[in-house]
């Protein structure tokens, strides 16, 4: 219990936003009863062990990678989308192992974004006004008033996806799929595609020869090298599912949200007195909250308090998503605040949401503002002494042409080739690819000065 007292359905006594507007009420209650019937998809123990790996990379000793998709669709879900996107994050966390010279925390945005927060309530095209498609759990992308309805029998379809990936999750990150030999031979195939192959070749290299080392120390076999720790998070939105999921912990006592292991706010809904807050402040898992351009120092300040009252190291993650054109000016602030005030946070960027543009009808992001941001991010915790704790980013394995630029140069006449999502641009597997070996380079750059910090 903190100060006001939390119950898991606290929150509904509090002013929400981003809420669908659900005509049957009846049918709501019903499915969330009987979602919080079902098994939990995620538990404590993993939650406790994120929240400790979180707790290094807020210290220097680690570094986040939490990437996915924007959107999750209901007919995305196949063994091969999965897969596919899987492999990226693992590609793109063993480059950035060997930049950083320290482990990466590998965070999905999988399982359960199935959410999506709007600018607007309602959409209008050829002077027909509908619902907002707000995500497949709440509502269906097509323009007909039948599949705007906010719909509470979509949630049960979420739940049983969110089960099924994170069960293929699991056996990819422990039944040798996740082998370091193997992620590495797809690197290198990247590597030889790629037109800046003579700027990444030296990591490469240097990675061959780690690998051929272990090997001739016996070390080929050893589980480290075989499996991996996988993470799942998403946009705590849609608060009847969340409360529908939370669980106590039989060993503990506390409450979590078994959803996922890692649930954020968004920079739309983090009221200090609103219901995303309230809910959140509650649950014992780690948890995130977007930072835009809009925060200010002493409202961040406090909602650290609310969020964090122990003051626990791993517990908030505050996921900065300025712009390129912001970052400087806007972010060094906030971090000079909590510095100040001796809040344990880990600092993450997102250098999506705050660069998206719209080029030719299509909505886009440009390769060169999302690594700007990312540079910009670094350079204010190099000046402020604090740390730069990891990466937030949409992404794909599929190819898709979404976002501009890229070493491939992907232009505005590529948008329509493959132009898959029902919301925000994403970096397809090549570009993914190529930010991590840019991040990588940035990270071996910065390596002393960051360690001397870390060290302080």
């Amino acid at each position: 219990m903190t100060a006001r007292g939390w119950s898991p359905e606290s929150w509904r006594q509090m002013p929400i936003r981003q809420v669908p507007d659900y005509p049957d009420m009846a049918a709501l209650a019903a499915m969330e009863a009987k979602i919080a019937r079902f098994p939990p998809l995620v538990f404590a123990g993993e939650a406790r062990r994120l929240k400790a790996a979180l707790a290094r990379a807020g210290e220097g000793q680690a570094f986040v990678l939490q990437g996915g998709d924007c959107a999750e669709g209901f007919p995305d879900f196949t063994a091969n989308t999965i897969r596919d996107t899987f492999r990226v994050l693992l590609q793109m966390a063993v480059v950035l192992t060997f930049g950083a010279s320290l482990p990466v925390v590998k965070l999905g945005r999988m399982a359960g974004q199935f959410a999506k927060p709007r600018s607007s309530d309602t959409e209008t095209k050829d002077g027909i006004t509908l619902p907002s498609y707000r995500g497949d759990i709440i509502n269906g992308p097509d323009f007909t008033p039948a599949a705007r309805i906010p719909d509470p029998s979509r949630m049960e379809f979420a739940y049983m996806q969110s089960a099924g990936t994170l069960n293929l999750l699991r056996a990819f990150a422990t039944g040798g799929y996740a082998d370091l030999h193997q992620v590495h031979r797809w690197n290198l195939g990247f590597v030889e595609r790629s037109p800046l192959a003579s700027r990444y070749a030296d990591l490469t290299i240097r990675i061959d020869e780690t690998l051929r080392f272990m090997q001739a120390c016996g070390m080929a076999d050893a589980p480290q090298l075989r499996e991996t720790d996988f993470y799942t998070s998403h946009e705590s939105l849609l608060l009847p599912y969340e409360q529908a999921l939370a669980r106590v912990d039989s060993t503990s006592g506390d409450t979590y949200a078994c959803s996922a292991h890692f649930l954020w706010i968004g920079d739309r809904t983090r009221q200090p007195d609103g219901a995303h807050v309230e809910f959140l402040r509650g649950v014992k898992n780690p948890i995130g909250m977007k930072t835009g351009p809009s925060m200010d120092a002493d409202e961040l300040v406090r909602l650290t308090d609310i969020l964090n009252p122990g003051n626990e190291a791993g517990r908030l993650t505050l996921i900065a998503r300025m712009g390129a054109d912001k970052v400087e000016a806007k972010l060094p602030p906030l971090v000079r605040a909590l510095k100040r005030a001796g809040r344990n946070v880990t600092w993450l960027c997102d250098p999506m949401h705050g660069n998206t543009t719209t080029v030719g009808g299509y909505k886009t992001r440009n390769f060169d503002s999302i690594l700007g941001e990312v540079r910009g991010f670094f350079d204010v915790h190099a000046a402020e002494g604090t740390i730069a704790g990891g990466v937030h980013v949409e992404m794909t394995g599929a190819d898709v042409t979404e976002c501009l630029g890229g070493a491939h140069n992907l232009s505005e006449v590529n948008l329509s080739e493959n132009y898959a999502t029902f919301c925000d641009p994403r970096l397809n597997a090549e570009q993914s690819l190529e930010l991590a070996f840019l991040i990588a380079e940035e990270l071996k750059h910065r390596r002393v000065p960051v360690h001397a910090v870390a060290a302080q």
